[in-house]
């Protein structure tokens, strides 16, 4: 456990770090191809530690938002590189796992407002987003339609999303402060937003890719 804690928390920071480089530089080049790389293999590390830490500690909870937050970036990266628009059979499996892992949310936050656990409304907004993203993920596979803007768009919102699980996960750990659900839940609503924006800005006219 403190081998893969350790692991866990390394790649986390790298990740972080790399997402932020990621985001600040010119979208295209080498620099901004090579941070996004390594912080996509973070997020690998990220999650192959996190899913046996949470089997080990019995952790439903944990293990559901491991398998969230790694679709993410799998599905940022299969964005950035699939040009064509055309899914591939782990494309289709790793859609098909990020909407069950949506409805698994859903399924144990109906079993923690039972039992007076805040921490529902937590997965009641990720099973949400889950399903929104998984959903429309799935339509663009279906009608082969992620292609130039849309495409850049899909790449942009995944990426970051899951910069957004990095950050609540760094956040957490750091803030004990009860009502614990508030903290995460605070940056999907404060950089929720700015995905908007920026993908409005993306598939605004005049924008080609």
């Amino acid at each position: 456990m403190d081998i893969l804690l350790s692991i866990h928390i390394l790649a986390g920071t790298i990740a972080l770090l790399c997402a932020a480089l990621a985001v600040s530089s010119e979208k295209g080049k080498k620099f901004h191809v090579l941070s996004g790389r390594t912080y996509f293999w973070c997020m690998v590390g990220i999650f192959l530690t996190a899913i046996p830490m949470s089997i080990i500690n019995s952790n439903t909870f944990l293990f559901l938002i491991a398998i969230f937050s790694f679709y993410l970036a799998f599905a940022g990266m299969r964005f950035a590189k699939n040009r064509k628009g055309i899914a591939t059979t782990i494309d289709w499996i790793a859609v098909s796992l990020m909407i069950l892992s949506g409805l698994g949310m859903w399924a144990l936050a109906i079993t923690y407002f039972i039992s007076d656990n805040s921490q529902y409304i937590t997965l009641l907004v990720f099973g949400f987003i889950a399903l929104a993203l998984g959903y429309g993920d799935y339509r663009s596979h279906k009608n082969k339609s992620a292609t130039g803007k849309e495409r850049i768009a899909k790449h942009l919102t995944n990426m970051m999303a899951g910069t957004i699980a990095v950050i609540t996960a760094v956040l957490v750990v750091n803030v004990n402060i009860e009502p614990i659900w508030i903290w995460w839940v605070l940056p999907t609503v404060v950089i929720t937003p700015i995905i908007s924006y920026w993908n409005k800005k993306t598939l605004s006219p005049g924008k080609s890719y």
